[in-house]
Formats: structure tokens, sequence, C-alpha cells
């Protein structure tokens, strides 16, 4: 399934550790630099900015091909309307074709490939919404199949972002087709579908063999996180049952179940944040810091307690005091949870023993310079240290 050489895989998680040990102080750089030119690797850029700039010029060229595409179509059918509704296609195959094509060439995570991919998929959905009219759950389940194809043929993160929030989209909407009751429950339906995949891929994480997958997996793992939070925010919550069940709220009344969903909208986030500290875990320490945020936003939306400069200024002041009592209560622990600086960001530890065996394969040890010593042994005409004939 997957286009690429799997051993280029495991050669690019060896180099990014590689990375990672050098800066923090295991390896050498010029270690570094030899297992990059050892290993053979993809053209691709780890740059953002880079890439973002690759990613333009792939549209652009993606663009134009579709254009030149669509003046041959309007130009030699006799219908506009029959090449409008099989455009799309055409231009997804294109896209296809364009990923395969960069894909052969060794082009991974490159900038150019991300616009064929997304191209091709934006194509799909709007391929779909056109031959259904605009029909929001096939237009998810078409998008949802072509996204997790392209996670699954080119390893793209991206793409397996947009799976996961296709994937939401057709829990949602397939609840709307079964009434009002379907959608009264589907705050609760959507709370045990990402609590079910959250263990699940925390499971496969943890039994993971192909290390190339472990960024999909840790995205859906973290998607799993948002929506659970997201599914019972009262916030949410309120907002769709006004807008998808019409339930007015006047004042002086509220939604059913709010007392659940004022405590969800609190709870959670706090389950999150001792959770992240217990386990280290630092993707759901921020999750749980933006929750925090969102939650005082939840009710500040609908309660107004302060005006808003003077709710600021204190806020502000609560985050300095609570940050500057941490800094001055861990900046001396050595272990568990601390202040110092991780001397490694990314804590997979099959990534670290794998780089390892890699430098230990190629015979690089750091270099120990011993103290000088104090006796000059020199000379040496002969086969004896210094046997020159002289004392």
């Amino acid at each position: 399934m997957i286009v690429y050489d799997k051993n280029l895989l495991n050669n690019l998680a060896l180099v990014e550790e590689a990375k990672t040990l050098e800066s923090a102080g295991f390896i050498s750089k010029e270690q570094k630099n030899l297992i990059k030119k050892e290993l053979p690797a993809f053209k691709r850029q780890s740059n953002l900015l880079v890439r973002l700039g690759f990613f333009l010029l792939g549209a652009f060229l993606y663009l134009s091909v579709c254009g030149v595409i669509s003046l041959m179509g309007l130009t030699s059918s006799g219908s506009e309307h029959t090449f409008f509704n099989v455009c799309c296609f055409i231009f997804a195959a294109i896209g296809f074709a364009g990923a395969e094509f960069l894909a052969v060439q060794k082009y991974y995570g490159h900038g150019l490939d991300d616009a064929f991919i997304l191209g091709a998929i934006l194509n799909i959905g709007f391929a779909i919404a056109i031959i259904t009219e605009g029909y929001e759950l096939q237009i998810a389940l078409f998008v949802a199949i072509a996204s997790f194809f392209m996670y699954r043929r080119y390893l793209h993160l991206l793409s397996l972002l947009v799976f996961c929030i296709a994937v939401t989209a057709i829990l949602f909407f397939g609840m709307f087709e079964f009434g009002d009751i379907a959608k009264t429950i589907l705050p609760f339906v959507a709370l045990l579908v990402s609590a079910i995949f959250y263990f699940l891929t925390k499971r496969m994480i943890n039994n993971l063999k192909d290390i190339y997958f472990y960024n999909g997996l840790l995205l859906a793992n973290s998607f799993c996180l948002v929506l659970f939070y997201l599914s019972c925010n009262y916030l949410v919550v309120r907002e769709l049952s006004v807008e998808f069940l019409g339930n007015e709220v006047l004042p002086g009344q509220d939604i059913p179940f709010a007392y659940f969903f004022y405590a969800f909208t609190f709870i959670v986030p706090a389950v999150y944040l001792v959770q992240a500290l217990k386990t280290k875990d630092r993707i759901m320490l921020w999750i749980s810091f933006l929750a925090i945020a969102f939650s005082f936003y939840t009710i500040r939306f609908y309660y107004s307690v302060l005006p808003i400069e003077v709710a600021l200024t204190l806020g502000g002041l609560v985050m300095f005091a609570i940050a500057y009592f941490a800094i001055r209560k861990l900046k001396d622990k050595e272990s568990g949870l601390t202040f110092k600086p991780d001397r490694i960001n990314n804590s997979n530890a099959i990534l670290n023993a794998e780089a390892l065996i890699v430098a230990s394969t190629f015979g690089m040890k750091p270099e120990v310079k011993g103290p000088d010593s104090p006796m000059d042994f020199g000379g040496g005409g002969f086969s004896g240290g210094g046997s020159e004939g002289t004392f």
C-alpha cells in the first residue's frame, strides 16, 4: 500500500532522531552528518517556510494543468454542463497522478507533493458535491475514503487530519438522519466514540512495530482528545442545539442537562492537566491549556461578570503568579516534574535505540582526549619509542 521504500522511511526516522541526539549533546555534529550521509534519504524540506513556498509552487503548477484541461474540455465538448459534471474527477485524477510521480521521484514532505495530494482530496469533495447536489453525508464519506487512501499511500499527515475531520462529519451527519432523538444524544455518542478511538489508538501506539506510522497515530490520538472535550463542551452543545434542533434558550432557561455540561467543561481540562503532568505527555499538556482557556471563554461568552479589560488584566496577573511560583518551586528539581530544559524533546525510546545502534554500527564513538602526559615521548629513529641511539 505504501508507495515509498520502507528502508528509506526507517532511514528518515533514524536521521531525525540523530538530529535530536545531536541537539541534546549525545553525539557530535560530525557523527550526525556521517549518519545523514551514509543513509539514503528522501527529497524533503524540514523548513516550514521553504516547504510552504514549494507548496505554493506546486499549487500553481497543479492549477495550471487543470486550467489547460478546462480550456481543452470547454472548446472540444458540446455541452459545458457535461464537462462541469466530470471536470473535478479529471482534476482529482491529475492530483493522484502528480502525487504518484513525485513519490516515485522520492519526494516526501517536500511541499510539491502536498499540493497534489491535498488538491486531489479537495477535488474529490467537489466532484461528489456536484453529482449529489451537496449531500453532506456522502461528501464526508468519499472525502474520508480518499484522505485515508492518501495517508496510507503517501503517509501524509495532513491527509490523516482531513480523514479525522471527515469521519467526525460522518458521525454528525449520520446521526442527523435518525431524527431529533439522535440529534439530542449526539454529544454523548461523540463522547463515547472519541473515548473508544482514543484508547484504541493509544494501544496501537504502545504495540507499534513500524515506526513510520507513529506520527499518524499520535495525530489521531490527539484529535480524539480534542473531540472528547468539544463533544460535551457547554458552548458547543448549546449552539448546536439552537442551530440543529431549533431549541431557543429564553432568558432564565437553559438547555437540558446543563449542569452536566457545565461540570464537563471544567472537569475534563483539569483531568487532562493532571494526567499530562503524571505521564509527562507534552501534547496532552498543551491540549489541556487550550481547553482551560476555551472553558473560561465558554463562561465569558454567556456571563459577563467583569469588563473585558479588567478580566484580561486579572487573568494575566493570575497566570503570572502561577508561573512565577511554579518556576520557584521546580527550578532546583533534577528529576520528575522540573523546570530544567529537556535534553531530548522527542522521548520515543525506540527511535533513540535505533539511532544509537546506527551510530555504533558505523563505529562512531565520541572522542575523549586524555590529559597531556608530563613525559615527552618522541623521536624514534629505530623501532623503539625514543630510541635514536642517544639519551
